[in-house]
């Protein structure tokens, strides 16, 4: 200990003795002077990744990690140094090429964040075959000013190199004697800002890096650049995995399911067996948008009717990642979560799954999905297959005309009123069926508001006026909001739900049969058009401030919980019965399988959730970011903090049982599917359990 307090007394001397020389012969002035270039590009790397943070993570902790700052500045110092092994002449193209490509980092994950609230990945590059079909969403919906702010970069360092050569800076500045010397002392002081910010690491950061679940937490405590190096590590890990971590990853899965009580009954098993279901992805649906109306008309009178009528379940969230609908379709059907890196649909989808729609055929029952859109898009043509359906009915089994176009293809209720035609077939033939409808007209941008009918989201109210005439005045609310419009493309899916349950009652598809309904994501609205939703002036027309006392807030926890989307089952036989009920029990997608195989009567022995109603109060939903959900209490793993939902006390051991429990749950879930851990020809545990 006495030799190490030696040696940092001795270095100490040595800086003091240092810098006390570099300020006699002027060598800070010096240095600047001739390494303008090199500063240049130092200084503009790291400011951008600090905005990146500043302007997408809005939380203190962020605002004051100099962990991260410190991370970025060491690699785009170590980047730099190697421009001093170019010749003069040379220099600029090598710190502008280096400049563009962190400035693309941040630009793209600034988009990312703004649509994601996560960051980019390496492994959703095979996704970009997509990006054509939904194009218009991504610019009109997603990027916002504050992603081009980055592009000052590149043109600072356009600015100072015109400078420096009309000074004729790269001529009198010939470093051909000391290259070399300046690379290895430049990268030497990118090594040593390295070794500080290691030893700053907690045990929770860097576990927490090395799983990069939680990619909020990583780019605020190492940085961007640091983030996007080791993602690109992760994203190749499970191509090395599957060769060589195949033993431990069905190690960890045959432990974690050794524990798994089997399923046990209550009053709802086998409430609906032997029934015809029909399924409808409900996309962009919102719970919350069901509980407003816009002078006296409901944005979902349908939908309310189905919660009326049926099983509502009011407080259930959906577990979606970057796959975004492919992976609510994932874990509905599989209670798997999705996976750490890409997404199932397109990088795993010739994987064995245990899922619904097989077990239901096991039970004799043929099985279909149908949806108006390509067949290839989030390879759903493979994938639906690998999901155990029958047949997929896709754009191309659809007569699709330019006046039925709505958003991204075929609007909704010509899609239902085509697909009733194929049912019909479809129940002629086969004695029991179970099928899913993928909606799609109620897509982001939600910018066909002329073919979405008439529905105003604005405030109208009669007055009386002093001589006792009437008339009527408009304060301008929602309209030209995107979520504004987001209602009225709603309340167009809703009228196009109607309608299908319309059509189904006439063609006797009703009878005998359960009609199940999900929203498989939230809209990925800004928060702001919820802010001026729920604080709205009539007076003023504008959005009240905080110290209003009429003021409701609606912080980052209440934007995260109104995220729940809708999850009924609604049938005739259950209309006025005592399950004809709201469930107001925290519920995830994952819960799906395993609550549907009570009732239905199959079961899934490697579904992650849970039967609602066993677990009731004590569900738990799991989010693929490590955040966690109960009926107790939201917590927020990037944060490290939580929101209490009940008068009941929270205990740290409660915290810390149920984080250990997400992120287990993460990784054996993710193992599944990379390691293909359910197929019994590669793993023979299956036959034993």
């Amino acid at each position: 200990m006495k030799r190490i307090k030696n040696g940092i007394n001795n270095l100490w001397k040595i800086i003091k003795e240092k810098c006390k020389k570099m300020k006699e012969e002027h060598a800070v002035r010096n240095y600047f002077k001739n390494n303008v270039l090199f500063i240049t590009f130092v200084i503009t790397g790291v400011l951008n990744s600090t905005l990146l943070r500043f302007l997408s993570m809005h939380t203190l902790e962020n605002y004051l990690s100099w962990k991260a700052i410190l991370a970025d500045t060491a690699i785009v110092v170590a980047i730099g140094s190697f421009g001093y092994l170019v010749k003069p002449k040379r220099r600029f193209a090598y710190y502008m090429g280096f400049n563009i490509f962190l400035t693309a980092i941040c630009m793209i994950n600034s988009v990312y964040y703004t649509f994601y609230t996560s960051f980019a990945s390496v492994s959703m590059l095979s996704l970009t075959q997509y990006i054509g079909d939904v194009g218009d969403a991504v610019v009109e919906n997603v990027i916002q000013l504050k992603d081009l702010v980055y592009i000052l970069s590149p043109i600072a360092m356009i600015i100072v190199h015109l400078k420096l050569k009309k000074k004729n800076y790269y001529k009198k500045v010939d470093l051909k004697s000391d290259r070399k010397k300046r690379a290895l002392s430049t990268l030497g002081v990118a090594g040593l800002l390295g070794v500080l910010f290691l030893i700053t690491m907690s045990s929770l950061d860097v576990s927490r890096f090395l799983k990069q679940w939680n990619k909020e937490y990583v780019v605020m405590r190492f940085g961007i650049y640091v983030y996007q190096a080791n993602d690109v590590i992760t994203s190749i890990q499970p191509k090395i995995n599957s060769m060589f971590g195949y033993d431990q990853a069905n190690k960890e899965f045959t432990e974690y399911f050794s524990d798994i009580e089997p399923p046990v009954t209550n009053e709802y098993t086998n409430l609906l067996k032997g029934k015809n279901v029909i399924v409808i992805h409900g996309e962009s649906m919102m719970t919350n948008a069901m509980e407003l109306s816009f002078n006296g008309q409901e944005v979902t009178p349908n939908l309310n009717r189905l919660a009326r009528e049926g099983m509502f379940f009011n407080n259930f969230y959906s577990q979606v990642s970057v796959g975004t609908s492919s992976d609510s379709e994932l874990t509905y059907n599989t209670s798997l979560m999705p996976t750490k890196s890409g997404t199932a649909f397109v990088s795993y989808s010739d994987r064995t799954f245990i899922t619904t729609p097989k077990l239901l055929k096991e039970q004799g029952y043929y099985t279909f999905s149908m949806h108006a859109n390509n067949a290839d898009f989030w390879n759903r043509r493979k994938m639906h297959n690998s999901l155990g359906y029958d047949r997929f009915y896709s754009k191309a089994d659809y007569k699709v005309e330019k006046e039925n176009i709505i958003g991204l293809g075929l609007s909704d209720k010509e899609f239902f009123k085509q697909s009733v035609e194929k049912m019909k077939k479809i129940n002629e033939k086969n004695e029991k069926w179970y099928g899913l409808l993928i909606m799609l007209s109620n897509h982001t941008p939600f910018s066909d508001t002329e073919k979405y009918g008439e529905f105003n989201v604005d405030i109208t109210e009669t007055i009386t006026n002093e001589d006792g005439t009437t008339e009527e005045v408009t304060y301008p609310y929602m309209e030209g909001t995107k979520l504004g419009n987001y209602f009225k493309s709603l309340h167009y899916a809703d009228s196009a739900l109607g309608e299908f349950m319309t059509e189904l009652e006439e063609a006797g598809l009703l009878e005998n049969t359960v009609f199940i309904l999900y929203g498989d994501h939230d809209a990925r609205l800004p928060k702001k058009d919820y802010n001026r939703l729920y604080n709205y002036d009539m007076e003023t027309h504008e959005v009240r401030d905080k110290d209003d006392p009429l003021y409701k807030e609606y912080d980052s926890y209440q934007y995260e919980l109104g995220r729940k989307v809708p999850f009924i089952i609604w049938s005739k036989d259950l209309i006025g019965t005592q399950y004809n009920t709201t469930y107001s029990y925290t519920m995830g997608m994952y819960d799906v399988v395993p609550t549907l195989g009570n009732m239905f009567g199959f079961y899934n022995p490697y579904a992650l959730g849970h039967d609602i109603f066993t677990t009731r109060e004590n569900n738990i939903v799991v989010f693929p970011n490590g955040n966690w959900v109960t009926n107790k209490v939201y917590y927020n793993s990037q944060k490290e903090a939580y929101l209490s939902l009940s008068d009941q006390p929270i205990t740290e051991e409660e915290i810390k049982k149920n984080t250990d429990y997400t992120n287990k749950l993460l990784d054996v879930s993710n193992n599944m599917i990379v390691f293909d851990l359910l197929n019994p020809e590669k793993n023979v545990n299956l036959e034993k359990k």
